[in-house]
């Protein structure tokens, strides 16, 4: 498969975590995802872009926290993430690089 524009709209960023780095153990990857995107979608852009065989994904949605910045209330984002479990001989390298 070849990637396209879209997948990249699909897959934000990897999330580099303690929790992210307990997961990797056992063969999954956390990704920040597309608000919109659902787990087909999901699936299909992290194969072709990485390509590997996923086994399974998992999503979960973090509501923005309410904050105040100099007297006026604002709302973070929501932030959609995707744990994706790849199939048994199959890695993705998401290293910091440090």
């Amino acid at each position: 498969m070849s990637a396209k524009a879209e997948h990249y709209d699909v897959i934000r960023k990897p999330v580099i975590t303690e929790k992210s780095t307990m997961a990797s153990e056992a063969n999954a990857v956390v990704f920040e995802v597309a608000i919109d995107a659902n787990k087909p979608q999901i699936k299909e852009a992290v194969e072709s872009l990485f390509g590997v065989k996923v086994k399974a994904v998992n999503t979960t949605i973090t509501k923005g926290k309410v904050k105040r910045f100099r007297g006026q209330l604002g709302t973070r984002k929501d932030v959609k993430k995707a744990y994706v479990t790849l199939e048994e001989g199959n890695t993705i390298d998401v290293s910091t690089g440090l």
